[in-house]
């Protein structure tokens, strides 16, 4: 994962990935037959070790609003992990608007996401923390959200860095779900 994130996709050796790993070239390319596979395996261990981190999620108890507020966190290309694991979304936003194969990856992933985000909103309707709305559209609203602002604070544009797209992000989605930013 952090050697695609380092040099892309189309840039990355095989050679280095099993040097990287302690193992031969050869175990490499019996594993995964294309770069392409080899990337939406590096994306489904990635998300894996995100999920890891979201154990560290505030759990119901904290709120609707602190653990959106956490789930924002963990979505940005903060540095280390996160940014690796932006970076890799980002070889799977190019690769599958070119490469259909890839697209069931992408829509996989997205689709957990979308979940993961819907499911705290709709417990949050429910609990009456979070104002009336449609868990699934404000879910691909969030979602959507940090896809742009993150792309934005991971090329290090200078009028927006992480801070400014956390902010931003969590301001629209409050004034979505009716609470105070």
């Amino acid at each position: 994962m952090r050697r695609i994130a380092q040099d892309g996709i189309d840039e990355v050796r095989i050679a280095r990935i099993a040097m990287d790993a302690g193992v031969s070239a050869a175990l490499v390319h019996y594993h995964f037959e294309s770069r392409d596979s080899l990337l939406a395996e590096a994306l489904e261990w990635s998300y894996e070790l995100a999920g890891d981190t979201r154990t560290l999620d505030p759990g119901p108890q904290a709120g609707a609003p602190k653990r959106l507020a956490a789930m924002i966190e963990q979505c940005l290309p903060l540095p280390g992990h996160q940014r690796d694991d932006f970076m890799l979304w980002v070889e799977l936003w190019l690769r599958a608007a070119r490469k259909p194969d890839l697209r069931p990856t992408a829509a996989r992933l997205y689709s957990r996401m979308h979940d993961w985000f819907a499911e705290v909103i709709a417990q949050g309707v429910d609990a009456g923390e979070l104002g009336p709305c449609d868990p699934g559209s404000t879910a691909d609203f969030v979602v959507a959200l940090l896809d742009g602002y993150g792309v934005r604070a991971l090329v290090e544009d200078p009028a927006l860095d992480v801070a400014t797209a956390r902010r931003e992000v969590w301001e629209a989605l409050a004034a979505r779900v009716g609470i105070d930013a």
